[in-house]
């Protein structure tokens, strides 16, 4: 995988958005059919969650959950298959196509909708128990106070917001995972050409993107700042996917660094609640 950054000082913009859609429109059929999102298992009934998600959001049984940035949907039909009522929301326009279709080749129901995540409390007329995004999301995003926002609308009262992601730690390296190249508290936008893609390196993929490192205390601010209690932040010293340099498995499940080991964090998780 090849990447070549460039920084800029310019906000999000309709072209960064265009760019956007297409470096993830590019890859849904390749992902769809990888080996890391594993959709045989998957149509067999497996899961797609991770240990971390399930028990910390905890039994969605019976409750309305909306997945934000869902991608083709795998994680908002697991959601559903835990006893959730569910609505998945992307801007790739053939995600949300591919979604729909894996709902009704599994039998599982769901809603899809196709919007930019800071315009989903607009586009979605419906509020909800439980708000879950995951694993790569906000660094697509370029401020998180309409972000958060767009959480805070689409939450019933006591309604739940869980979040589990990469840490920004891990955003600071360099490709190779052995040299830090970005402050932790970068503003800038980082324009970024790449070959292949996280699930398949060696796919037949080049694409042009443009995102945002958020510090920890951003992230945390925006859901404060637009009306949420924080209930509690965790940081991991693993990730469950191997998607990074320089990996190994960990006897407890998921991946740790080979030389830092889980010295470095790799993922956070929070949790919010709409009073």
């Amino acid at each position: 995988m090849f990447y070549n950054f460039h920084l800029q000082d310019e906000p999000m913009d309709s072209i960064d958005i265009s760019k956007n859609i297409d470096h993830w429109n590019k890859r849904v059929a390749t992902h769809m059919f990888s080996k890391m999102y594993n959709l045989d298992a998957f149509l067999g009934g497996k899961t797609s969650l991770n240990k971390t998600e399930l028990e910390e959001l905890g039994s969605v049984k019976g409750k309305s959950l909306c997945h934000l940035q869902c991608h083709f949907g795998q994680d908002t039909l697991s959601w559903a298959r835990e006893g959730a009522k569910v609505t998945g929301l992307d801007f790739s326009d053939l995600a949300i196509e591919a979604a729909k279709d894996l709902s009704i080749q599994t039998g599982i129901p769901a809603k899809f909708v196709c919007a930019n995540v800071l315009d989903a409390a607009k586009t979605i007329d419906s509020k909800f128990d439980s708000v879950f995004t995951s694993y790569g999301t906000i660094g697509w995003i370029p401020e998180l106070e309409t972000w958060a926002k767009q959480i805070y609308q689409l939450l019933n009262q006591n309604g739940v917001f869980y979040m589990v992601d990469f840490h920004p730690v891990v955003w600071m390296f360099n490709n190779d995972l052995n040299e830090i190249e970005y402050s932790y508290f970068n503003v800038q936008k980082i324009e970024e050409t790449e070959i292949g893609t996280y699930a398949d390196k060696e796919a037949d993929i080049v694409s042009q993107s443009v995102g945002w490192n958020h510090p920890i205390s951003e992230i945390v601010s925006a859901l404060i700042n637009a009306g949420l209690k924080l209930e509690f932040i965790h940081e991991f010293g693993f990730t469950w996917y191997d998607i990074f340099p320089d990996l190994e498995p960990r006897t407890e499940g998921g991946f740790a660094h080979k030389k830092y080991g889980e010295k470095m964090p790799m993922m956070y998780s929070i949790k919010c609640t709409k009073l």
